[in-house]
This record gives C-alpha cells, sequence and structure tokens, in this order.
C-alpha cells in the first residue's frame, strides 16, 4: 500500500524548508543620538517599506516594542551595561527583566535576540565578572517563561579582545579575559547561540598604518601579487571583513570551542569624516556596504568556516548628530533622519527591477566607475545628451557633495529620464547602473522623484532590504537554528518511513 500523498509531500516540504536555513540576512542597528529621531510608527512604517527584516535596539524601548508589534520583523533587544550588575546577581532581577521586557511583546512582537551589554569587557570591564552570571540569568528568566527556543541570549564582543587577529589562524582572545570569554562560550555552546561580533573594517585600515590597502578594506578585488594570504593555512582572504570574522572562530577554537556561529552585530564605514579622516567619504561608505551586502547575501562563510553564513548589522540606520567624538562619529547612518538616503544603497546586491514595489527607476554612476570614464560620460550627458545640468552648478541644489560621481549621477538620470522613451539607455561605458533608489537628498531632486520640485524635505522611501532570486524577500524563508533540532529529525525519521515502506512493497 502507497503512502498516503500529504506524507511525501510533507515529507519534500520539511526538506525544501530545511535546506532554506542557511540563507543569511542583513539587518541594522537603530541608534537614537538623534536631535530630531523619528517617532517609532515612523521608523517601524519605513523599514517596513524598505523591507528591512532583522534589527537590533541597544535597549528595551517599550515604545518602539509596542511599534514592531504585528510587523514580523525580527526584534534583537539590548540589556543595558548599566543593568548588568543587577541582572547578575539577582536572578529575580533578570525574571523581571524578561517578563518585562520580552515576554510582554511576545508574540506580537518578533523578539528573537537578546544581546547582553555591548563590547562589556572592553568598555565597563568591572561588569566583566558577572557578564556569564548575568547570561545564564536572563537564560532561566526566558526557560521559566517557555522562550528559550524561540530567543537567544549573547553578548556583542569588541575585535579588541583579539590583540592580533591576523593573521587569523594565530588569532587569541586577550589573555586576561579568557577566564570571563571561556564562561561565555561555554554558555553559547549549551544554549545553542552565536557568538556576537562588532567588527569594523575601517578601524582595521585606519589603525593599521597603511600595512593593509584600502580595497581590500572596501571588498573590492586585488592583484594576484597584492591578495591576503594567512602564511599558516595558505587560505586567501579578499576582504579584511572575512579575517575578522576568522579571527573569532580560530580564537574560539584556541579554547577548544568550535561552530559557534558568529553573528556579525555592528560593522559599517562612516560617508563623513574631520580633516585627519580621510578615509571616511561618501564613496567608500556606498562601496562598503554595497560590498558588504553582496558578500553577506551570498550566504558563505569566511575561509575557515566556508558553510557557516555571516549574518550581519549595517551600523547604522541613522546619522547621528548627538554623538561626541570624531566627526565621523556622527555619520555611519544611511539614512538622515527625515528618511531619505545618505547615499544609494541596494541591499538587493545588484541592480533591481523597475517593477520592486511598484518603484521608479533612477540611473546613476557606479560606484566604482573608472574616473576618466564617468567625467567623458558627464560631459557626454550635459552636452550632446541634452541633459539639463544646471542643478549642478556652483551655488545650485544639487552641486554639494562636488564630485566627480555626484554631478555624473544627476546628468545620467536625467539623461535617462528624459530619452529612455525613445531608446535612451542607461550604460554610459559601463559607468551606470539602473536602480529604484530615489538618490535625491536634502534639496537636490533627481528627475523622475515624486518631488522632483526641488524643494526637499521627506523623499519617497527606498526598499532597502534584500532580494530573493527566487522573487519576493530573501529573509521570507530562514528559520532560526533552534527549529533544525526539531525539523531535522523529525525529517529523518520520515525518510525513514517511506524507506521502510518502500521494503514492505
Amino acid at each position: 500500500m502507497l503512502l498516503p500523498k500529504w506524507f511525501a509531500e510533507a515529507f519534500l516540504l520539511l526538506i525544501s524548508i530545511i535546506a532554506c536555513t542557511n540563507a543569511a540576512f542583513i539587518g541594522v542597528n537603530i541608534g537614537t543620538d538623534l536631535t530630531n529621531m523619528p517617532s517609532p510608527s515612523d521608523i517601524v512604517t519605513l523599514l517596513k517599506l524598505r523591507q528591512i527584516t532583522h534589527v537590533r535596539l541597544y535597549d528595551a524601548n517599550s515604545h518602539m516594542l509596542k511599534a514592531f508589534a504585528n510587523t514580523s520583523i525580527e526584534v534583537m533587544v539590548g540589556v543595558t551595561n548599566d543593568e548588568i550588575l543587577k541582572i547578575g546577581r539577582f536572578p529575580s532581577a533578570a525574571a523581571l527583566w524578561v517578563n518585562k521586557n520580552v515576554a510582554a511583546y511576545i508574540p506580537s512582537t518578533n523578539i528573537t535576540a537578546i544581546a547582553v551589554g555591548s563590547e562589556v569587557l572592553t568598555t565597563t570591564p568591572h561588569v566583566a565578572p558577572i557578564l556569564a552570571s548575568a547570561l545564564n540569568n536572563i537564560h532561566k528568566a526566558l526557560v521559566a517563561s517557555n522562550l528559550n527556543f524561540k530567543v537567544k541570549v549573547s553578548s556583542p564582543m569588541s575585535m579588541d579582545i583579539m590583540p592580533k587577529p591576523f593573521p587569523p589562524s594565530t588569532s587569541t582572545f586577550s589573555p586576561s579575559w579568557n577566564t570571563t570569554v571561556y564562561q561565555l562560550l561555554q554558555f553559547l555552546k549549551n544554549t545553542d547561540s552565536f557568538f556576537m561580533l562588532n567588527a569594523y573594517p575601517y578601524y582595521g585600515y585606519t589603525t593599521a598604518n597603511g600595512i593593509f590597502p584600502l580595497d581590500y578594506a572596501l571588498f573590492k578585488q586585488l592583484p594576484s601579487v597584492k591578495q591576503i594570504v594567512d602564511p599558516n593555512t595558505l587560505l586567501h582572504y579578499n576582504s579584511m571583513f572575512d579575517a575578522m570574522v576568522d579571527a573569532a572562530y580560530y580564537s574560539m577554537e584556541a579554547l577548544n570551542f568550535s561552530k559557534i556561529p558568529v553573528v556579525v552585530t555592528e560593522t559599517g564605514w562612516p560617508s563623513f569624516g574631520g580633516s585627519d579622516e580621510t578615509a571616511a567619504t561618501l564613496g567608500n561608505a556606498e562601496i562598503f556596504n554595497g560590498n558588504l551586502i553582496k558578500r553577506v547575501l551570498n550566504n558563505s562563510g569566511p575561509p575557515s568556516q566556508p558553510d557557516i553564513p555571516i549574518n550581519t548589522y549595517i551600523y547604522e540606520l541613522y546619522n547621528e548628530d548627538k554623538r561626541t567624538g570624531p566627526v565621523s562619529e556622527r555619520n555611519w547612518g544611511i539614512l538622515f533622519p527625515n528618511g531619505t538616503s545618505v547615499y544609494p544603497l541596494s541591499l538587493s546586491g545588484g541592480s533591481e527591477s523597475a517593477a520592486l514595489n511598484g518603484s521608479l527607476m533612477f540611473c546613476v554612476a557606479k560606484a566604482d566607475a573608472d574616473e576618466d570614464k564617468l567625467e567623458n560620460g558627464l560631459n557626454w550627458a550635459c552636452g550632446q545628451g541634452q541633459a539639463n545640468c544646471a542643478a549642478i552648478q556652483l551655488g545650485q541644489p544639487c552641486y554639494l557633495p562636488n564630485d566627480l560621481k555626484s554631478h555624473a549621477s544627476f546628468a545620467y538620470n536625467d539623461y535617462y529620464q528624459k530619452k529612455k522613451g525613445a531608446g535612451g539607455t542607461c550604460d554610459f561605458d559601463g559607468t551606470a547602473i539602473t536602480t529604484t533608489r530615489d538618490p535625491s537628498y536634502r534639496t537636490c531632486a533627481y528627475t523622475g522623484s515624486l518631488n522632483a520640485n526641488g524643494t526637499g524635505g521627506n523623499f519617497p522611501p527606498t526598499a532597502l532590504g534584500p532580494v530573493s532570486p527566487l522573487g519576493g524577500n530573501a529573509n521570507a524563508l530562514i528559520i532560526s537554528s533552534y527549529h533544525l533540532q526539531f525539523l531535522a529529525p523529525l525529517a529523518l525519521t520520515l525518510l525513514l518511513l517511506l524507506l521502510q515502506q518502500d521494503r514492505l512493497l
């Protein structure tokens, strides 16, 4: 007798689900040091329109958590460094925190992780001895609320706890933190959680005194003679980002821990800096984040762990004008507070269909375009191409930033919008690319923008979420690792039953 049709279908569905569990995601951090912080409801509306499906909060703000209700956006909440001592010392305080900030919002709000502190070992070292206790107390509170399989617990660590991250194969955690790190790793292993790492190639490049080329930090292809190779493993590293993640894996291995996935909770690149911060430029920020997105969404891990994708949160959603320190500290955002993009950014990793969300199509210069070709393209567009280039003249709304790429983007787009109906293309000798991201900014409105009157204000939100090659959101099929411990055995049982049935026939 044949097995029921639904049985075979269920088996195939489980196999297909498990096959999709390795899909990586890109999320964003949401900082709040802004003079004009948007309301929680406005932030959530923006995230939904941009198809951002994973966010990290630095605390557990009740207004934000309420706004995320019924959105399906996966939220990581944070225990602040100031809260750790009390939570680590008193299990009752941990229970109260979980009940108030997590259990009270689930299932309406999709909270999936708790970050206990942020870079505790390097920023608040006096808290370090109690960190493992805080993690355990939070986890026990989740168990008591029957949420431990849904919500993972970890603590973001800085690259600074690995004093010599290159070559990755010899990287170890600082001996002064070995006891605390060992306790952390044991906790992560016991609870099937992940190692949270804040990895910034920007700082790796700017503090290396010229040891590494800028292209290496920006994910750009290096000539064969300049490729970065670990001399011990002979593994090639195409980016500093991969080397940083691998340094964490090798450091864990040095303490006899393996297969604890690394999740990058912070990375990014500042778009503007002071006179001594020459690497903090709009172009570098766009190139870094654009290439980062392509890197993460290829679903592979670093050279030593190719089968473990690197889920990553970009730092950060908004420029934070209230932050102190160097100029760059206030310019890590991908958006201005009014919702407009600091620079065009495609989280799909490439050009997009004009049909995506019914968006308009724009033509802009490629981030890595050859400057000579850009200059030729700009001159052609403003001349023979008959583009209206008045707005990029001195004193006009689109003159700043006064660089070749920005001016070429404006001219390319003006030509494209006017001529595409008559066969005009967005190519310009390979220096241009189409996008559904509205490149308008401040009072500079691009032709085709819904706000093309040039008066500034809130331009149309643009889609930032990764798009699956199969259509729809690339994160829609992601299932957290805790589901695997149930799905995999069930799939195996179904397979054995099918095989047994086959033998009986």
